[in-house]
């Protein structure tokens, strides 16, 4: 039976890059399962692995060994042709570098996103608008992303990840760029997102200023989950390799 809370199950996965001699392994025996309406913040190292378990979750990677499934839909074997219907579909994504049109304004960058998904004209323009109004910046409709502060681009870009309504946001080092301030309401929409919409959130950071919003937090040390914490509770010890 599914379990309809959970939207990604993991199971055993592994990712290598290249082949023979210059091999390297990124991932080994990842076991996860992903809920609604849990913030789950994922940390380590540098080339821990974090990213590309973050990448293969969003089926923008493939795996080499394991099993991925989203909202109960096996994707490790789909053809390549049907993973951006998953994307589209699933999953929604938030980067450090805001990837945002530079000659668009925000209600364009918006409405840019729901034009690929077949809402257009009008239809599209009011939903960026209400978009927008989600994100605290419905008065921002008009303005160019050189006129945002960080924090601005960045919630234009959680807009725009919310525009296919994905039970799923996924974001890489979404407060890196940010100041204090900024960052902060940054990670609290995210929190608010994955609370009152019932989403799952994602995250992959570096930044201490973020870990009191977890709900709870996986730490990769050399492409294996080492320990699982809640950070209103004391740390669990860690777990068998890759297992959660």
């Amino acid at each position: 039976m599914i379990n309809q809370q959970e939207v990604i199950h993991a199971k055993q996965l592994g990712k290598v890059y290249g082949t023979g001699a210059a091999a390297f392994r990124a991932l080994s025996g990842v076991d996860l399962k992903i809920r609604k309406g849990e913030l789950t913040l994922l940390m380590g190292p540098s080339g821990s692995g974090k990213t590309t378990l973050l990448s293969i979750l969003g089926c923008i990677l493939r795996s080499s060994e394991g099993e991925l499934e989203v909202l109960g839909q096996r994707v490790t074997r789909l053809p390549e042709r049907d993973l951006p219907r998953v994307r589209r579909d699933a999953i929604g994504f938030v980067f450090q570098g805001f990837n945002l049109f530079p000659t668009l304004t925000a209600r364009e960058n918006i409405a840019l996103a729901l034009d690929l998904r077949g809402v257009k004209g009008k239809a599209a323009e009011d939903r960026a608008d209400d978009l927008l109004e989600q994100v605290g910046l419905r008065a921002k409709a008009h303005t160019f992303p050189a006129d945002l502060s960080g924090g601005q681009k960045q919630r234009v870009a959680i807009a725009r990840a919310l525009a296919g309504d994905p039970p799923i946001l996924l974001a890489d080092e979404p407060t890196a760029a940010l100041d204090s301030t900024s960052g902060r309401n940054v990670i609290e929409l995210l929190q608010s997102l994955s609370k009152e919409q019932a989403r799952a959130v994602v995250i992959v950071t570096h930044d201490p200023r973020v870990l009191d919003f977890g709900d709870r937090i996986l730490h990769l040390e050399d492409g294996r989950i080492v320990s699982e914490e809640f950070p209103a509770q004391p740390a669990a010890p860690p777990v068998a390799a890759g297992r959660v």
